[in-house]
C-alpha cells in the first residue's frame, strides 16, 4: 500500500486535535467574559477588545499561512496545518523538517516527488517533540529562571539587560548561521554536483547546484531586512501605526517572492 500524505484519515486526526484546541479558546474567551461582567467593565470596552483582538489575528495568520503553503508540497497539507495551529513556530517548523531531511539523506525537494511512511514518522517527530521540550521545561525552570534575572536586575539592571539581549542575539544567530550554512560554495571545488543517499530507500540521488546559489538565502534575508526597516521608518516618520501588525507577513511575502528572481540569476538546486 503506497503511503498518502494527504490521507483522509490524517485531516481526521488533525481536526480532532484543532477542535480541541478551538474549543479551550472557546471556554476561556466565555471564562473571560463572565468574569468582566462580575467586576463591572464596561460592556462596549469588552466587545471592542474581543473585535480588535480578532481583526489583528488575521495579520499573523497571513504568515502562517504562507510556512503551511511552502511545507505542504514535501508533507501534505495535514501536518504542517497541525503544527502550526498548535505550538508551532514559523521560523522552527520549516528548518525542523529540513533538517530530519537532511539527517535521513535526502532533502525536502526531494520528498515532494515521494515520501515514505518511515520519512513522515520521522519528521514529524523532529517538528513535534523537539518544539514541546519548551513546554515540558516551563514548569521545571521558569519560576526559578525568572526569580534569578530578577534578582540579578535588582543587583545591576545594566548588566542585566546585556544578559537578555545577549540570550536573544545568539537565538536569532542560531538562525542567522542556517541562512549563511551554503555560502562556501563560492571558495569549495567540485560543489557543483553534490550526491546523498537516502537511508531508507538506499537510493543514492545527485543533486546539480551552481556554486552561487548558496546567495539566494543570504539575499532574501537583505531583502526581507531591508523592507522592514522601510515598514520601520513609515510606522516611526508617517505614523502608519497599522503597519506594525503587518509589516511580518508583508516581509514574508516578498521575501519569498524575491527568492524566485534571486535562483534565476544565482542558480539552485536543479
Amino acid at each position: 500500500m503506497t503511503f498518502d500524505k494527504n490521507h483522509i484519515l490524517l485531516f481526521v486526526l488533525v481536526a480532532a486535535i484543532i477542535a480541541v484546541v478551538l474549543a479551550q479558546s472557546v471556554y476561556f474567551l466565555i471564562k473571560s467574559v463572565r468574569r468582566a461582567k462580575k467586576i463591572g467593565m464596561d460592556k462596549k470596552l469588552v466587545n471592542k477588545t474581543i473585535k480588535t483582538a480578532a481583526i489583528f489575528t488575521i495579520a499573523p495568520a497571513v504568515a502562517i499561512v504562507i510556512t503551511i503553503a511552502a511545507l505542504s508540497e514535501a508533507l501534505g497539507l495535514a501536518l504542517p496545518w497541525l503544527r502550526l495551529s498548535v505550538v508551532g513556530s514559523l521560523s522552527y517548523e520549516a528548518v525542523a523538517a529540513a533538517n530530519a531531511a537532511s539527517g535521513m539523506g535526502t532533502t525536502l525537494a526531494s520528498l515532494a516527488e515521494s515520501i515514505t511512511a518511515s520519512q513522515y514518522v520521522t519528521i514529524a517527530l523532529v517538528m513535534t517533540v523537539s518544539i514541546m521540550v519548551g513546554i515540558w521545561l516551563v514548569p521545571v525552570v521558569a519560576k526559578k529562571y525568572q526569580n534569578g534575572l530578577v534578582k540579578f536586575e535588582n543587583k545591576d539592571k545594566k548588566w542585566s539587560d546585556i544578559l537578555q539581549n545577549s540570550l536573544f542575539i545568539g537565538m536569532i544567530s542560531a538562525f542567522v548561521g542556517y541562512v549563511f550554512c551554503d555560502v562556501s560554495r563560492l571558495w569549495s571545488e567540485g560543489a557543483r554536483y553534490v550526491s546523498s543517499t537516502d537511508k531508507i530507500s538506499g537510493e543514492t540521488q545527485i543533486t546539480e547546484y551552481t556554486a552561487t546559489s548558496g546567495l539566494v538565502p543570504v539575499f532574501v534575508m537583505i531583502t526581507s531586512a531591508v523592507l522592514m526597516c522601510l515598514c520601520g521608518v513609515l510606522i516611526n516618520k508617517l505614523k502608519w501605526k497599522w503597519l506594525n501588525d503587518y509589516a511580518l507577513p508583508i516581509c514574508m511575502v516578498v521575501g519569498m517572492v524575491s527568492a524566485i528572481p534571486l535562483t534565476a540569476l544565482f542558480g539552485g538546486e536543479i
